[in-house]
């Protein structure tokens, strides 16, 4: 599954979610995979470092 599969599944089950404890988890989760697409991107465009800085 790509990222962005991962993300839209995860935006599907945000809109189906009733229970306020499940939402939060989904909502933090969607949070996390959206920032690692953007670390990805960024280290496709040049704009950040793939190793770590030690």
């Amino acid at each position: 599954m790509t990222i962005e599969q991962h993300i839209e599944e995860l935006r599907a089950e945000l809109k189906n979610v009733c229970n306020a404890a499940e939402r939060r988890e989904i909502q933090t989760e969607l949070e996390l995979v959206q920032a690692e697409l953007r670390v990805v991107a960024a280290e496709q465009d040049g704009c950040a470092d793939a190793e770590p800085p030690f």
